[in-house]
């Protein structure tokens, strides 16, 4: 039996109907029978679990809940420090590694009351090289990267929330893979401290079930250790905004289109078509001058997401290459050297590159309530060894723009996600266009 959604059963928690101890069961049981075959987890601890949602329970009990994920199980990509977990980045270098703190993350998650029941994979240092996780709607297929075990173990059914980060599309296309929602905040919205992610689109961010334990998760983080340093913290409430039908949508087809497969395209134009007679206005490049311009200028998003990164792992990655050398994944040592072989000019011109992305995005602001999108070019593919491509997620790592993915379409059976970019810091307003959207269409999968 899958557990129902963390907010259904927290208002069972304060009415006795049931407790995180009785969740957290139906949640280590589910882990029990499906882990052997998804792999989701580096490491568990199912008993110091049952310590915490034992203490939650008490605290429901005495009507003292510290928080609105009080008692909720939630698991942590490996790439977060935790003190009581090792942390090993997928790397085989930092195998077992005990680091001995909390990320921001991990303690503000704590001092909410939250579950954490262990770490999830995730590639190489969060980059390309999968680990073992397969995807639980069809386990011959990738569950998505880099965020792998996070959304594997939620659409099992293991925890009702995990979380993930993103440079390049690692929270939102292993979303649409797996068939769970995917949220990536804008940049700098919740708190990376004690992330091996130092890249500059780096964002943290959930896998979940539903939107509504996505936004408390965040909201209770941010209450504890706000957002990045100098950057506005995540400020879109405790719950998402009511459902609203948008007026106007910007329809982006991207430079992923012409990598998506004819059936994703379809489904996707399928969708569009339903918006349309719901009484949305659908708005592309063939007739607003602006939308175009918003895809030339995300047209070599990939190309520049993918420079950027590379210079920006000249530290700590370059200085693991001296270190360790083979070590390391042919696929990593490659970005280190094209690193190398930049200059400090063309990392600055990359960067004028994507600040110009971004003035274009904020041009349809007065116009359009949200961009709309496929959340990957079809559905996952077979095989472990490729997590498939992030083409139309790079847009909106450029962008630094808040980006949902929702389990709305299918293909051949399998989920696959559409994606809607908002404006950075509105993410309450993407929410509510989210919630439309959600309640116009089953989920797949």
């Amino acid at each position: 039996m899958t557990p129902p959604d963390f907010a259904t059963a927290r208002v069972d928690f304060s009415s006795g109907r049931s407790t995180p101890n009785a969740y957290l069961q139906a949640c280590l049981e589910r882990i029990a029978t499906r882990e052997p075959e998804i792999r989701a987890f580096v490491v568990l601890d199912a008993e110091a679990a049952r310590r915490a949602a034992g203490e939650s329970t008490a605290r429901y009990r005495a009507g003292r809940p510290l928080s609105r994920i009080d008692g909720m199980p939630i698991a942590l990509k490996d790439i977060l420090e935790t003190a009581d977990f090792p942390t090993g980045f997928g790397s085989p270098i930092f195998a077992g590694r005990q680091g001995g703190r909390d990320s921001a993350v991990a303690y503000a998650l704590r001092l909410a009351g939250a579950v954490i029941v262990g770490k999830t994979v995730t590639t190489e240092f969060a980059g390309a090289v999968p680990g073992p996780t397969r995807n639980p709607r069809d386990p011959r297929r990738t569950p998505g990267g880099s965020s792998s075990g996070s959304a594997a173990a939620v659409a099992a059914g293991m925890v009702p929330v995990a979380i993930g980060t993103q440079v390049g599309g690692s929270i939102l296309r292993p979303a649409s893979f797996c068939g769970v929602v995917g949220f990536k905040p804008s940049f700098g919205a919740i708190n990376r401290g004690g992330s091996s992610d130092n890249f500059s689109q780096n964002c943290m961010g959930t896998l979940s079930a539903t939107l509504a334990d996505a936004w408390a998760v965040c909201h209770e983080i941010v209450q504890r250790v706000g957002g990045d340093p100098g950057f506005p913290a995540f400020a879109a409430g405790p719950e998402p905004a009511a459902p609203r039908r948008p007026d106007r949508l910007a329809v982006l087809r991207t430079a992923g289109w012409s990598a998506a497969d004819p059936a994703a395209k379809a489904a996707f134009e399928t969708f569009l078509a339903q918006l349309a007679a719901a009484g949305i206005a659908l708005v592309d490049e063939r007739s607003s001058r602006r939308v175009a311009a918003l895809e030339v200028a995300i047209a070599d998003a990939s190309d520049v997401s993918r420079e950027i990164n590379d210079w920006e792992k000249l530290w700590p990655f370059a200085e693991l290459d001296q270190r360790e050398g083979e070590r390391l994944s042919p696929e990593l040592r490659t970005g280190i050297a094209a690193g190398r072989a930049m200059t400090p000019d063309h990392y600055h011109a990359l960067l004028l590159r994507r600040d110009a992305m971004r003035t274009t995005l904020a041009s349809l602001a007065g116009d359009f309530d949200a961009c709309i999108t496929l959340a990957a070019p079809g559905p996952a593919p077979l095989g472990l060894d490729f997590t498939g491509d992030p083409v139309f997620n790079h847009p909106a790592s450029t962008l630094r723009c808040p980006a949902i993915a929702l389990p709305l379409l299918a293909v051949e059976g399998l989920p696959l996600g559409i994606q809607l970019l908002g404006y950075p810091h509105q993410e309450r307003n993407l929410s509510a266009i989210a919630g439309n959207l959600l309640a116009q269409a089953p989920p797949a999968g």
